[in-house]
């Protein structure tokens, strides 16, 4: 098997890419800016998304899953409108929301994403 683990930390990596598979696991990813009110903070982490699987040769069209973690369970309408944006309509991925205490207070949002290698 034929694993490729990209920004490599002590704890984690951000993104492991199984070729022999062809899936890609993203750890869950957070907003750079956690000052950011919810709307700003799930673009945010929406545009890390989209940058990692580009890295991995993919795109958010290939997405097979998404958990997608709140601490506050009244944030859901907030994201929901900034999600159906950006998903590709007709492949929307499995997903699931559940509400969590995250790492830090100031995080409102944390999705982990697994998705498919592109076809060359």
């Amino acid at each position: 098997m034929t694993l490729e683990r990209r920004h490599v930390g002590k704890r984690l990596s951000e993104l492991v890419i199984n070729r022999a598979s062809g899936t890609i696991y993203l750890a869950g990813q957070v907003a750079s800016d956690p000052k950011a009110d919810i709307t700003g903070q799930v673009r945010q982490v929406l545009v890390q998304i989209d940058a990692l699987l580009a890295e991995a040769g993919s795109d958010k069209s290939h997405i097979l899953s998404a958990t997608i973690y709140l601490p506050d369970m009244n944030d859901f309408p907030a994201l929901n409108a900034v999600w159906e944006t950006w998903v590709v309509a007709g492949a929307t991925p499995a997903r699931a929301t559940v509400q969590a205490h995250l790492a830090a207070p100031e995080y409102k949002v944390e999705i982990q994403v697994v998705a498919a290698v592109a076809a060359a």
